[in-house]
């Protein structure tokens, strides 16, 4: 038997430009905010649209290239693992955030021909 495996796979448009920092130490991280939507109909049979936000997070050179290349509204692939991390906000109350760590980033949008 394999064994079990954190993965995830995603295609969505990102929501924001992407923020890209260098770190003190050099590496180079990129956040990004990709929506996924799904279309369904209701019980009264009315088109109904599900969006959901995914916080991404690229490291090393494709976080470069991601940082140089997407912009608000581009389509993407990516395939990563999903990170769960607790802290406590300012308040003190325990808080905790979702985040996908990428492997693979793929650009999904039509290259514009000049």
């Amino acid at each position: 038997m394999n064994s079990l495996r954190n993965k995830v796979q995603l295609i969505g448009n990102l929501g924001q430009d992407p923020e890209m920092k260098t770190l003190a130490n050099g590496n180079v991280v990129t956040k990004l905010r990709i929506a996924t939507s799904e279309t369904y109909k209701d019980a009264r049979g009315e088109k109904q649209t599900d969006t959901q936000w995914h916080n991404v997070t690229v490291w090393g050179k494709t976080a470069e290239i991601a940082g140089q290349y997407l912009k608000k509204g581009s389509k993407v692939m990516i395939s990563g693992r999903i990170k769960y991390d607790e802290y406590m906000d300012k308040e003190g109350k325990k808080r905790y955030a979702t985040d996908i760590v990428v492997n693979e980033l793929e650009f999904l949008d039509a290259k514009k021909v000049a």
